[in-house]
């Protein structure tokens, strides 16, 4: 099989590697808007060739592994791809990706969301268990051929994935929750944290929590900015809940009300029941 891979940095590059781990007779063709990265995933052996956009319509099967406005500029060009081309994409946005899907080739096109990550980015982050025992969201597959959706579903599985299906209306909606609004807390809490502290003092004072909460602050802005916008309604609605939560932790903080402030703490203790 010939995979072509659009994005080589972290989500690309990892899912290249995993596929060399878990399936033979596989030739990965990688693509990067970035020459440099091109040439580090090359170097590292992420890719056993490098080509252009076009080349990648030759390949079996299309990763693309790019921020999700990316994706939609990807898909427009990819118009005239063979009825037997399986597209992928890995965004974590789902629902105006396959609206902005050229008709003719929405058969093709696989939309997924792998619920996995980490908050490096570029070809050297690249790990081939990323995501192995993780979930990827398949996202209104009634509009696909079985063909290429039973194509995708074999990959998923050879990476070591679990398999979960949704509409693409509610996926955004629950990913502005558990994914996207966190990483907005992230970079506010992160600039927050730098407007009011010297380095010294952060360097000095910062423990596991600080640690812990601010880690996915160093993910990848040409990424994430896209995410955020592309989602913005559900994640307007997801920060705005959680203001209202900040809101009533101040209150409870302002008016010493011991009492309320335990019982507001261990409701979201409940949290780690389900997880």
């Amino acid at each position: 099989m010939k995979i072509g891979i659009s994005g080589l940095g972290l989500m690309g590059g990892s899912f290249a590697l995993g596929l060399k781990k878990n399936l033979q007779d596989v030739k990965i063709t990688g693509y990067d808007r970035s020459k440099e990265h091109a040439f580090e995933a090359l170097k590292l052996g992420l890719v056993d060739e490098i080509a252009d956009f076009e080349a990648l319509k030759k390949c079996d099967v299309i990763i693309l592994a790019v921020p999700v406005e990316a994706i939609i500029d990807s898909l427009k060009n990819l118009k005239d791809i063979s009825d037997q081309t399986t597209i992928i994409d890995l965004g974590s946005t789902k629902e105006k990706i396959i609206k902005e899907c050229p008709p003719t080739i929405r058969q093709n096109f696989v939309a997924a969301h792998p619920m996995a990550g980490r908050e490096k980015f570029g070809p050297t982050a690249a790990t081939a268990n990323l995501y192995r025992d993780k979930i990827v969201v398949l996202c209104d597959l009634e509009e696909n051929v079985l063909f290429h959706t039973d194509r995708a579903i074999e990959i998923f599985e050879a990476l070591g994935m679990y398999i979960a299906y949704m509409k693409s209306a509610d996926h955004d909606r629950h990913a502005a929750y558990i994914s996207h609004m966190p990483h907005a807390v992230s970079f506010a809490l992160a600039n927050s944290v730098m407007k009011q502290e010297d380095p010294k003092s952060i360097l000095a004072l910062a423990a596991g929590g600080f640690k812990d909460m601010s880690r996915i602050a160093k993910s990848s802005p040409d990424m994430w900015s896209d995410i955020f916008l592309q989602n913005r309604e559900n994640l307007i609605e997801a920060i705005e809940s959680f203001q209202k939560e900040l809101k009533q932790a101040k209150e409870l903080v302002k008016n010493a009300d011991e009492k309320a402030l335990k019982e507001w703490m261990k409701s979201a203790n409940e949290l780690h029941k389900i997880l």
